[in-house]
């Protein structure tokens, strides 16, 4: 039983790791054109983190956390509004390295790498242990 359930654990890792490069194309897709616009650094990543935050949830619910997903209703308010919580802390992380970077005059662009890999580490934590907990 264990070894089926590490199985699907990574499975589910899998598919949120796909998940996640979907929306990281909308993300750092966005981010870069308000970056060639003269945006400033922090806040073209911001607007393209909250635009992948919509992307994840539409397909994080429907590809990855399908068996846990909250049926309509409160249940499935509430696990929306811990998703919007959990992505604020992605936001959080990848606003302040973007924006630490620009402010000490590196190039914000590796500075969004280190900040990808931080937030989905963040997200994917309070996703998989919070927000898409399996009841009971």
């Amino acid at each position: 039983m264990r070894a089926a359930l590490d199985k699907l654990r990574d499975i589910r890792l899998l598919r949120y790791l796909l998940a996640s490069v979907g929306a990281l194309a909308v993300d750092v897709g966005l981010f870069l054109v308000l970056l060639s616009a003269g945006m400033l650094a922090a806040i073209a990543s911001a607007a393209g983190y909250s635009a992948g935050i919509l992307a994840h949830w539409l397909l994080s619910s429907r590809t990855v956390f399908t068996d846990t997903v909250a049926e309509r209703g409160r249940e499935r308010t509430k696990q929306k509004a811990l998703f919007v919580i959990s992505a604020f802390a992605g936001l959080a992380v990848t606003t302040a390295i973007v924006g630490a970077a620009d402010y000490m005059a590196f190039d914000p662009r590796p500075a969004k790498l280190v900040a990808i890999a931080l937030s989905f580490s963040v997200t994917w934590l309070l996703r998989s242990r919070v927000v898409f907990r399996p009841a009971g």
